[in-house]
């Protein structure tokens, strides 16, 4: 939050909200030899059990998260208060209870360079995914008009 209000972002119902943290730039910087360590310790992730949170995302009507990192939010997340709880309370919340799709390790860093340095939040982004009958996901192929 403290992000969106420096940077003067603002998310309207409908939005595709996209994160970035670096990790994939990080990843790929690494060549074919990634260091699990650094890349458990780079990047920020959401907090899947931040009640204000998940609250947040609720009522702001985004439609899609995506996130340059592995799995938007932390895992495995810190344990609940009750042990019955989800292991990925953000996908548990976003995906089952909300419809809002989320897209995993999306290469952002060169589209967030051009933004800030075009002073921009906005863009337009496609992302079909690609047609496979019965499966739980899906790569998508995003592409950013700027």
């Amino acid at each position: 939050m403290a992000v969106m209000a420096a940077d003067k972002v603002t998310i309207e119902p409908g939005d595709m909200l996209c994160l970035h943290t670096g990790f994939a730039q990080r990843v790929l910087d690494m060549g074919r030899t990634p260091d699990p360590q650094v890349l458990h310790e780079s990047s920020a992730v959401l907090d899947g059990r931040d009640q204000q949170l998940l609250d947040w995302i609720s009522s702001s009507g985004v439609a899609v998260i995506a996130a340059d990192n592995y799995a938007v939010e932390g895992i495995p997340a810190h344990p609940g208060a009750d042990s019955c709880c989800s292991i990925l309370p953000l996908h548990e919340h976003c995906l089952f209870k909300n419809g809002i799709h989320l897209g995993e390790l999306w290469h952002l860093t060169p589209l967030a360079a051009w933004l800030r340095d075009h002073k921009r939040s906005r863009f337009l982004l496609t992302a079909p995914p690609l047609r496979l009958p019965g499966a739980v996901g899906s790569p998508v192929t995003p592409i950013a008009t700027v």
